[in-house]
């Protein structure tokens, strides 16, 4: 295995044009908030127009992904409908998609309605030499989030039974400080717990997240740490109380490769939508 110094690359601005035969084209798709309403709006923007718009954008800018990760916050009001809308959305897009839920999810709505061949909600996924493990770090009628010891006992079995494989590990809060007093309030509250497992597996390679609704790159005892823009609103970073950024929606790309290097880069729609309503002071 390569070692911790060499593994490790910050964010690049464009997929390869090719990449070395096992590795793996991934888009992460994060923090939609759709509703019951294909009507719904937040902070002034329909959420379904700027998820069909960055689902638009993906097909053209990575035409050869391989999977999607959907990393919760999917449905604002957990509504069967807009689960239904963004099931239909993620099988004509063509590749398989495995999602996880985050704080306004409802896990067992999210699991009924996306439970398809292509579409689906798993626990741990293998794809070519990696694992792909996707944590519930949802708490019921919190923000904020914990791994509680199912998920963590779950986390060591699985990077246990596959010795001969990288892993990337997902869930929805993030786990380390953003520089954001109010959303560093509602981030996952036993870190400690997570990265005492994943401290004893050089395999661990890459920990990706969706809540923050920005982008954050970091690096912990060689393990590259990844947060991610929404596909509707974005936040303000490093601020003491909430804010709206003036940046557009957008995706993150990852390619997974076989000697477990991790490149990875955000992809952003060209304009903010006109409507969005950067005085808004919650969501």
């Amino acid at each position: 295995m390569s070692s911790k110094a060499t593994r490790f690359q910050r964010q690049v601005q464009n997929p390869s044009a090719s990449l070395p035969e096992g590795s793996l084209r991934v888009l992460q798709i994060t923090d939609c908030h759709l509703y019951e309403d294909p009507r719904g709006e937040l902070a002034g923007i329909r959420t379904l127009d700027t998820f069909d718009e960055v689902l638009r954008l993906s097909k053209k800018e990575l035409p050869e992904q391989d999977l999607i990760l959907a990393t919760g916050d999917l449905v604002h009001d957990a509504s069967s409908e807009g689960y239904g809308r963004m099931m239909a959305r993620f099988q004509a897009h063509g590749v398989p998609v495995h999602c996880l839920a985050g704080n306004h999810d409802l896990p067992t709505v999210m699991n009924r309605c996306l439970n398809s061949k292509s579409v689906n909600s798993p626990k741990a996924v293998q794809y070519q030499n990696w694992s792909i493990i996707l944590l519930d770090s949802t708490v019921p009628g919190k923000e904020g989030g914990h791994l509680n010891s199912a998920e963590l006992e779950f986390l060591e079995s699985s990077l246990d039974e596959n010795p001969d494989s990288f892993a990337l590990v997902c869930l929805h809060h993030h786990p380390v400080p953003v520089g954001s007093t109010w959303m560093d309030s509602i981030a996952l509250d036993n870190p400690e717990e997570l990265f005492s497992v994943t401290d004893r597996y050089d395999r661990v390679r890459g920990m990706l997240w969706g809540h923050i609704h920005q982008t954050f790159e970091g690096n912990r005892n060689g393990v590259r740490l990844m947060g991610s823009p929404s596909t509707c609103i974005q936040f303000l970073p490093r601020q003491n109380k909430f804010g709206i950024d003036n940046q557009p929606p957008g995706m993150r790309w990852l390619e997974l490769m076989p000697t477990g290097i991790i490149r990875s880069g955000i992809q952003r729609l060209s304009q903010i939508p006109v409507e969005l309503d950067l005085r808004s002071v919650g969501y």
